[in-house]
């Protein structure tokens, strides 16, 4: 995916409610049920689609971790309770 310099203007609704221009929801694969991220940055509110491509660019990236062990560790820590 691309980032596009083109400045686009969007409402806030009563609810603070925007629409996604048409382009961007294509470009960025947003479909209807789509999650987000919302982030205050010091640029203003950063808002990052959760995709299934965004979630197959994160397979393996806790590989080489203890991630698991400490999963797990957890797991049986609260079952223990």
């Amino acid at each position: 995916m691309i980032a596009t310099q083109k400045t686009e203007f969007v409402n806030f609704g009563i609810k603070g409610q925007v629409v996604i221009p048409r382009r961007l929801r294509h470009q960025f694969e947003i479909e209807e049920g789509t999650k987000a991220t919302v982030q205050a940055t010091p640029d203003g509110i950063l808002l990052k689609p959760i995709t299934r491509a965004y979630i197959r660019s994160l397979r393996g990236s806790l590989k080489g971790t203890k991630a698991m062990e400490v999963f797990l560790i957890e797991r049986k820590r609260e079952r223990e309770m």
